[in-house]
């Protein structure tokens, strides 16, 4: 097994290897816009191309030091982690965060005790251990059969009340999602990504058809609003936004429908729901809600392996958790306050 860098002249390659919309050339290309540095390997086997991954390097501000991501990419190997540890050395990195796209008990044959003797241990996650995931294979009556009742019920009244959805990757759909997201984040207490952020994976993705935005309402309004991925075989669910008048038309459920019947339409296999929280969670939890919506629509809840970090130097690994500790409870009190 070889690993080497990779550039722009395997882009086409890169994407025919790679499984997950984070791990796309396109998302690459976004970061890089944002300024991060992007590193993209190919993993030979008797010169031959068999898998890819890419990184990223945030830049830790007014100091030479960076902190690598490495999201949805394939479960690290020895030779993996080696070439990581090189490429973190040198861009200065503390440490990179690694979150396998691969799921607990089926493909990750490295254990937990092999990760901690590679120098990997369990991490702060940014994606969550667990997804729900909607077999797209099933037919519309066999979908609607599994829903709640309640769901089921809210689908029919919101279309009974004249609720409709389409795809519109306008530029004015597009700057409605984006008031109705800051407006759901707002009213929510959640920290959310910068309008330039949201921007600029737009310019990137859309056009590259990986980005794709539906929108429900009545007459003339936009009362809720989806920004999808499509990749590969699977339909994800990134982000959603609704507003908060005309809660009784049932705009974001009739849209989630929408949503699955637009996968179906693109012939997916699967629609995954971009992260849920663990079994039995507690209604307390401030992602209940988002909870209850998804699992009104009977999907399959799916474990990852979870979040490694891979420490390069262990005393500023240290002082880097305790500061973000600190920014984090700093981000959650401005979110709750403005």
């Amino acid at each position: 097994m070889i690993i080497k860098e990779l550039t722009a002249k395997d882009k086409e390659a890169f994407n025919k290897l790679v499984n997950h919309p984070l791990q796309s050339y396109e998302w690459g290309e976004f970061r890089e816009k944002l300024g991060q540095k992007v590193v993209r390997a190919g993993i030979y086997e008797k010169e031959k191309l068999v898998s890819a991954f890419q990184l990223f390097f945030h830049k830790i501000p007014h100091l030479p030091y960076t902190v690598g991501y490495f999201p949805k990419g394939p479960l690290p190997t020895k030779e993996i982690i080696k070439f990581l540890k090189e490429i973190g050395q040198e861009n200065k990195a503390i440490f990179i965060k690694l979150e396998p796209n691969t799921v607990n008990g089926k493909q990750s044959t490295v254990n937990r005790k092999t990760m901690i003797d590679w120098g990997l241990f369990p991490g702060k996650p940014i994606f969550t251990k667990y997804t729900s995931v909607i077999d797209l294979s099933l037919s519309e009556e066999e979908l609607l059969k599994k829903m709640h009742p309640k769901t089921r019920y809210n689908i029919r009244l919101a279309e009974k009340r004249g609720v409709t959805a389409k795809e519109d990757n306008s530029p004015k759909a597009f700057k409605e999602y984006l008031k109705l997201l800051f407006e759901t984040t707002a009213r929510q207490g959640f920290y959310a990504h910068s309008q330039n952020f949201h921007q600029a994976q737009w310019q990137i993705l859309q056009p590259a058809g990986i980005s794709r935005l539906l929108t429900a309402g009545s007459k003339d309004d936009i009362l809720a609003a989806f920004l999808l991925f499509v990749f590969k075989d699977t339909l994800y669910y990134p982000y959603g936004a609704s507003t908060r008048e005309h809660k009784e038309l049932m705009a974001p459920t009739l849209l989630m429908w929408e949503a699955i019947k637009f996968g179906k339409k693109l012939g997916l296999k699967k629609f995954d729901l971009w992260g849920d929280l663990e079994p039995n969670p507690s209604p307390n939890h401030p992602y209940y809600g988002f909870h209850r919506f998804k699992e009104g629509f009977s999907p399959k809840l799916v474990e990852f392996v979870g979040t490694y970090d891979l420490v390069i130097n262990p005393k500023l690994y240290k002082l880097y958790n305790l500061i973000d500790k600190l920014r984090w409870k700093i981000l959650r009190l401005k979110a709750k306050t403005s």
